[in-house]
């Protein structure tokens, strides 16, 4: 499971949940009368409204931080937890709107709704909102965990640091007794290179400078062989660096912490590091 797949919109998933199992524990019913029910006192309602929606949240999350997406019924394991979700909020309503329910109406004492039905209420229905909300608004999918920045990573191929060619290093020293090699003489100018003879190609241009650098994913993205196969070798999640090692078009080929390499075709969004 990776942790930091996790999104905005699961931290209020989980936030939502967190108080509506808290909610399931305080009085069902505010009322003159003593000995006040609780949820949990009350099979039907606790199954539906709160440990229903409990269930959608764990559902919703899990299928985030698995690494392969997971099916139940032939239904994606995130779809399933969104629809529990809709279902708490379904039942939190019509219970606030009548939570005498099966009770005799004829009891000498009034019934309202109690601070269990009220909190309940509140968290499913920011529960669903934030169920249904995540995939389409920009700023719920952005990573719960921020990513970390690597510590000083040394770029893929990169000379290191004070080495031969970095700013004010020192030349490499001689061999002892070996013959110092001549420099380019004061003023002389480096020869011209040779012409091509008449008629022999010309010499490709050289490519465009790509200097690798670390990036990280917005979203989870599927990464594809490098070979064009439309199925992806592994998938990229956010709050993970990766190494970005060549430039093909608008695509990237990534490199992966375990050493796989693959085309990221979906470069939109991402986070330079």
């Amino acid at each position: 499971m990776n942790i930091r797949s996790l999104t905005r919109g699961d931290g209020v998933v989980i936030g939502a949940a967190v108080v509506l199992f808290i909610a399931s524990f305080l009085d069902t019913f505010d009322s003159d009368g003593s000995d006040i029910p609780n949820a949990w006192d009350n099979l039907g309602l606790v199954m539906s409204m709160y440990v229903g929606g409990i269930v959608g949240a764990v559902l919703i999350v899990l299928a985030r931080a698995l690494p392969q997406p997971r099916k139940v019924v032939g239904l994606d394991l995130g779809q399933v937890g969104v629809a529990f979700t809709v279902f708490a909020a379904w039942t939190s309503f019509w219970t606030i709107v009548d939570p005498l329910g099966a009770l005799d109406e004829n009891e000498l004492f009034k019934v309202d709704a109690g601070a269990g039905l009220i909190l309940g209420l509140i968290a499913a229905l920011l529960l669903a909102a934030g169920a249904i909300a995540t995939p389409l608004v920009p700023a719920l999918q952005a990573p719960l965990v921020p990513a970390a920045k690597p510590v000083a990573p040394q770029p893929y191929g990169a000379q290191p640091p004070g080495g031969y060619g970095y700013p004010g290093a020192q030349p490499p020293q001689q061999p002892y007794g070996a013959q110092p090699q001549p420099g380019q003489p004061f003023g002389q100018q480096p020869p011209a290179a040779q012409a091509p003879a008449p008629g022999a190609p010309a010499a490709p241009a050289p490519a465009a400078d790509f200097s690798p650098y670390w990036f990280a994913v917005p979203v989870t993205r599927p990464l594809f062989a490098e070979d064009g196969s439309p199925t992806p070798i592994a998938e990229l999640a956010p709050g993970t660096w990766y190494l970005a090692v060549e430039q093909r078009g608008t695509a990237l080929v990534a490199q992966t912490q375990d050493g796989r390499r693959g085309v990221l075709q979906d470069t939109t969004g991402i986070q330079r590091g």
